[in-house]
């Protein structure tokens, strides 16, 4: 609640409120009297009302104990260009940050938002902020909010207006520019009078991925009035392509896959919001446990364990592994401690499980789940996995209800549902969504093998696209995980990524016994040995490096892959043996290099005998090479290059020098690499083609893109070539009159 202090005597100080948080600390708002006139009064209310619904933040599930002020979690914001991370699934997006985090140092605080860099001429006046779910764009964004509305921040800036887009997609009728703030922000009185014209307004677009809307920019009319009346996908292009309120800042957040649906012309400013670093991670758990002792034996643990270690570079899951973590370690008998996503989630599950247990029955036992347990886990399941099909992320009661959960029944939702599924009133209305979307996925896997139990032909054939014709009335795990594989390979987002993981660590025998009363144990060991021996065959163009990265780690949840696994491939892939690796063993390689601790600084793939074809699949671990990237004498082709020109075109990709030195490459190859060069992106310094066949047209097609302006290239070897006379002039000629510093 906000309460005014008494009137203020002549001369002294501007009055102030109190609001009173949820967690209840007050802050004090300072309230304005000159300078702005008439519109003093729907600042300082805007700010209260901002406030009290902005101030604190949540671990897990609101009004669980676990609220925090905004203020004391503070996270950086990453400046880059456009990104080509929307192509991977945001658990390899994880991967990719954990090893390039380190070269990331061009932080900015989030309220400097919009504060032009020394070198940037223009005013930034719309932002698109991009980060993976989970990873702290909302806080980011209750931060800045926070700070102007205490004085702390922005001070300059008037009025500051907050449209989510989950509540933006509840509104289905006809509104003005003001006739929209007014609805968003009701609680505030007189924004209809204000002269926005004359003021510094700053609106924030929180969740684009959530949009429901088509958001059409290229046909949508064009809009100046702000008391013009338009749906509402007219009224947010236009307030996006700035027709109205020109002069106004704009704040977009988004998870990758999405932020292309602001058109790049609209955009002065991409930003990525950066998760845990190692020392976060380790001050995250001593915070978070309150014993140092355990802190220190879980994180020895999740280090131990390197893709579960990667994962908590994103702050929800290192609440879930503290969560398990903790309990297990405390147990006196001997538990199997979880080394893989699916183990880890299946025991998050079971523990939110038992606690509501003991809260509503009294119940301290650790035995199988009982019947009441099983029935609202696979309705979990039932309500991840419908909305997992339509790419949907947030639901409303009745979808919820469909699913037959009775969020009214407090034994019955208390304890797993609240731990699992988040809920916020919009507009008087309920929205749900789980706490992170890797819940989601977990339970959308346990319920389609819950499916296949059932032999439900109907909806597996559906989802999976399995060919009905091919079945014998019976769909076979091994036609399930088939069916799966195809459908995400074919994926060209990756969305199903993590989904295809879960769902392959659910069909090993030993994470089944944890939850044999949803899913009864079965001798998958044959099953197993086919869907690997199918994943080693597939050796398709058209399915992306991270799509074939990912099947190795569907293995590894399968525990087909052991402890041995990575010491095997390191030693058979740098044997020195004359028979090049196949192109499955090197997706092997890429995964056991991209999980190394390793520094991948300097990649000389001449360690490894690696076939032209299998050079794509290593695409993920060489576009973190940051230094030098070796490829002497591999037999490089077109298509290699191709593929390298891609990579050098990639933001993500820091690599300065490459090495492409004896590879008969010829002219057109060369050619085929020169637009690379000459990218904006590329920031390559050193480029070595000796012994690679390069003529006088060559050479011609080399001087024009090092000599370009958006060229780094510093030192390029042309030895051992035959470019003649003429192309040597030419050369020379060339970096005198462009005034090119190649050397």
């Amino acid at each position: 609640m906000a309460h005014a202090q008494d009137p203020p005597h002549e001369h002294s100080a501007p009055p102030s409120y109190s609001v009173t948080a949820e967690n209840g600390s007050s802050a004090v708002v300072k309230v304005e009297e000159n300078g702005m006139c008439g519109n003093a009064p729907v600042k300082n209310e805007l700010k209260r009302c901002l406030l009290e619904k902005f101030e604190d933040v949540y671990e897990g599930i609101p009004k669980a104990g676990r609220n925090i002020s905004v203020n004391k979690i503070y996270t950086k914001l990453l400046i880059t260009g456009e990104s080509d991370s929307a192509n991977e699934h945001e658990v390899g997006q994880i991967e990719s940050a954990s090893r390039a985090q380190t070269t990331r140092n061009t932080g900015i605080d989030c309220n400097d938002i919009f504060e032009p860099r020394p070198e940037e001429s223009k005013r930034i006046k719309t932002v698109l902020t991009k980060g993976i779910a989970g990873i702290g764009k909302t806080v980011s964004v209750q931060k800045f909010i926070v700070d102007w509305a205490k004085g702390k921040a922005n001070e300059h800036v008037d009025f500051l207006f907050v449209l989510p887009f989950r509540e933006l997609n509840l509104i289905k009728d006809e509104l003005s520019l003001i006739g929209l703030l007014q609805k968003l922000h009701s609680g505030v009185e007189g924004i209809e009078h204000v002269k926005y014209n004359d003021s510094e307004v700053i609106l924030i677009f929180d969740g684009l991925d959530e949009s429901k809307l088509e958001l059409n920019f290229k046909e949508n009319k064009i809009l100046s009035d702000v008391t013009e009346l338009a749906s509402l996908d007219i009224l947010l292009t236009n307030i996006i392509k700035r027709s109205l309120l020109p002069h106004a800042f704009r704040w977009i957040t988004s998870r990758p896959a999405a932020a292309g649906l602001i058109p790049s012309d609209c955009v002065h400013r991409v930003t990525e919001i950066q998760g845990f670093q190692d020392e976060e991670k380790e001050e995250y758990f001593k915070k978070r446990l309150c014993d140092q002792k355990l802190a220190d034996a879980v994180l020895s643990h999740l280090k131990s364990s390197r893709s579960l270690y990667i994962m908590c570079y994103i702050p929800v899951f290192c609440w879930i592994s503290a969560t398990v973590l903790k309990d297990i370690l405390r147990r006196v008998e001997n538990v199997k401690i979880p080394t893989t996503l699916t183990q880890m989630y299946t025991e998050f599950v079971l523990l939110q499980t038992s606690i509501k247990n003991q809260k509503y029955r009294g119940d301290e036992s650790d035995c199988l789940l009982s019947e009441p347990d099983r029935d609202i886990i696979l309705k979990l399941g039932q309500l991840a996995y419908q909305h997992l099909e339509k790419n949907s992320l947030t639901f409303i009661e009745k979808d919820v209800k469909d699913c037959g959960i009775d969020v009214k029944d407090a034994a019955l939702y208390s304890g797993v549902c609240t731990e699992i599924l988040k809920v916020e009133s919009v507009r008087d209305r309920k929205v749900y969504c789980f706490i992170h979307l890797s819940i989601q996925e977990f339970f959308a896997a346990l319920y389609v093998h819950h499916l296949l139990e059932k032999n439900d032909i109907g909806l597996l054939t559906s989802f999976f696209k399995i060919k009905s014709e091919a079945l014998t009335g019976q769909v076979s795990l091994v036609d399930l995980l088939k069916g799966a594989v195809e459908k995400a390979v074919n994926s060209e987002k990756g969305h199903l990524d993590l989904f295809l993981r879960f769902l392959f660590g659910l069909s090993q025998d030993s994470n089944r016994c944890l939850i044999e009363n949803i899913l009864p144990q079965t001798n998958n060991s044959e099953s197993n040995k086919k869907i690997t021996q199918y994943i080693k065959s597939l050796k398709r163009r058209n399915i992306s490096p991270e799509r074939y990265l990912n099947l190795i780690h569907c293995l590894v949840e399968l525990g087909v892959n052991g402890p041995s696994f990575v010491s095997e491939i390191q030693m058979q892939a740098g044997s020195g043996s004359t028979k090049p690796l196949s192109p499955y063993q090197c997706s092997e390689l890429a995964y056991v290099l991209r999980m190394s601790e390793e520094d991948l600084d300097e990649f000389d793939l001449r360690k490894y005998n690696i076939p032209e074809n299998g050079l794509m699949r290593l695409l993920p671990v060489m576009k973190n090479s940051r230094k030098t990237l070796t490829l002497r004498h591999i037999n490089l082709g077109r298509f290699g290059v191709d593929l390298l020109c891609k990579m050098l075109c990639s933001d993500h990709c820091k690599l300065q020098t490459l090495d492409l030195s004896n590879n008969d490459l010829g002219d057109s190859a060369v050619k085929l690499l020169c637009p690379a060069l000459s990218c904006q992106d590329c920031k390559l310094q050193t480029l070595r083609l000796s012994g690679c066949q390069v003529t006088q047209a060559g050479c011609a097609a080399l001087v024009s893109a090092v000599c370009s302006k958006p060229s780094h290239l510093r030192e390029l070897d042309l030895s051992y070539n035959h470019p003649e006379d003429a192309g040597v002039e030419r050369l020379f000629t060339e970096m005198q009159s462009r005034g090119c510093k190649l050397k």
